[in-house]
């Protein structure tokens, strides 16, 4: 369902000339699956999402959604996604339904199958008490369940979530990991980044721990404790960033 191949990014820096955002990055993710990128801040998760989504182009390889090409066929991705993160705004001067039946019918849904959609999704999430809610009145939690609630009005076989849980307080981010795990369960394939080692161990069927733009490495939580020889995944992936780091500054 989604597949990158060999992804580079770079960006043209005045000091230090060509920066790697991205280096030949590559991982597949399935249909009902909840696929993990973990990494800090910087390590190109978020770079890497931006391709999947047809906001960025990268500089060389392939991103694949749905069987079509990110670069090539950008229109008929974004059909096929949901995206959802941190930043996400929301507009001020429109309630909470006029918002998700706005994205709805940038979508082409008919008016019939988008109140139906919509009833169903303000009621999952418990949406109905905001429902004539202004933008510009939500709290953070309500606008983050606005953002979902739009990004998946359009029922999308694909979906993205860039560190979505930034910002939330304990119960709205329980209830989106909630959210997550319930989409897995209705056949979605689900790419989540994080910098939070619970929501990786709680969510992910596979993990790719990256650092520095590459994958440091890849697998099932299982399959990266016994490689790895070590059960903790917090401590695993300190390990690798040490490590990784220690590499790096004996190059230079």
């Amino acid at each position: 369902m989604i597949e990158a191949r060999s992804l580079t990014k770079s960006y043209d820096d005045l000091t230090r000339g060509p920066v790697a955002a991205l280096s030949d990055l590559s991982f597949r993710a399935e249909p009902g699956q909840v696929y993990g990128l973990l990494g800090p801040n910087g390590a190109g998760k978020t770079t890497a999402l931006r391709i999947l989504s047809t906001v960025l182009e990268p500089t060389s390889g392939t991103a694949i959604v749905g069987g079509f090409d990110c670069v090539t066929q950008p229109e008929l991705v974004r059909h096929q996604i949901g995206f959802i993160s941190a930043n996400t705004a929301v507009y001020d001067r429109m309630t909470a339904w006029e918002m998700v039946e706005y994205f709805g019918r940038l979508y082409g849904m008919d008016d019939d199958e988008l109140r139906g959609r919509m009833e169903l999704l303000f009621e999952r999430f418990e949406m109905q008490e905001i429902r004539d809610l202004l933008g510009a009145k939500m709290s953070t939690g309500m606008k983050q369940k606005v953002s979902i609630a739009r990004a998946i009005v359009h029922d999308p076989p694909v979906l993205i979530f860039d560190e979505a849980t930034t910002g939330l307080d304990v119960l709205v981010a329980r209830a989106l990991l909630d959210a997550v795990a319930e989409l897995r369960d209705q056949g979605k394939c689900i790419v989540f980044s994080t910098h939070i080692m619970r929501e990786a161990e709680r969510l992910c069927d596979r993990i790719a721990i990256m650092h520095r733009g590459h994958i440091l490495a890849e697998g099932t939580l299982d399959e990266l404790r016994d490689r790895h020889e070590q059960h903790d995944l917090e401590e695993l992936f300190f390990q690798l960033i040490r490590k990784q780091q220690a590499e790096h500054a004996d190059a230079r």
